[in-house]
């Protein structure tokens, strides 16, 4: 069994120019998101878990496959986030139940070559909902130029009884970014800079 899909929604922007200043080369931030009928609106259900072993693989896969191709292939995503948006006859836990498990998330590290973990948001809201996926480099979390946001909606959705489950990619940082990394700050601070995690 697999989630009723309404309809699947593309995202992308091509920066040409940011802060007044030609990029070297377009910086690319795309999306893909999946309107789905929330199969637990409307009533309160004591165990996700069947839903969502069967529910999270077949999104995975079906939204890396698009935002890869939006970006042009594995190799070229360098940040990347994750964000779901439950309709008003849902929980905020629908909406983590389905993006947060390695049945969902981690079609989208293998196929990129990722070590860190997806960033995330999950809301709740109505149709037109502001979806906002925060990314952070693949492989970096401490690599603050990478630190961005994919900002859209979907006129039409989540009605009450979706979800809009969603996958973001960026093909760079900031064009211009300048304001350091993580470990910079942390040596600066007298902090053991090769073991950041540990601060």
């Amino acid at each position: 069994m697999q989630p009723e899909i309404r309809k699947i929604v593309t995202y992308q922007e091509d920066v040409l120019i940011e802060g007044f200043k030609p990029a070297a080369t377009p910086w690319i931030l795309c999306a893909a998101a999946a309107v789905i009928t929330n199969p637990w609106a409307g009533r309160f259900v004591d165990d996700l878990g069947p839903k969502v072993r069967v529910f999270g693989p077949g999104l995975g896969a079906r939204l890396t496959e698009r935002v890869i191709s939006l970006a042009g292939g594995g190799e070229r995503v360098e940040a990347f986030g994750k964000a779901a948006v439950v309709g008003l006859d849902g929980e905020i836990e629908h909406a983590s139940g389905l993006i947060h498990t390695l049945r969902f998330g981690n079609h989208f590290r293998q196929a990129v070559g990722a070590k860190s973990y997806l960033a995330f948001t999950n809301i709740r809201g109505g149709a037109n909902t502001s979806i906002q996926i925060p990314l952070m480099d693949k492989n970096d979390a401490g690599r603050r130029s990478h630190y961005l946001t994919i900002h859209f909606a979907v006129s039409d959705a989540p009605r009450a009884d979706e979800l809009v489950i969603a996958l973001g990619a960026a093909t760079s940082g900031r064009p211009h970014h300048r304001i350091g990394d993580r470990y910079q700050d942390l040596k600066e601070m007298g902090h053991d800079v090769d073991n950041p995690a540990a601060v």
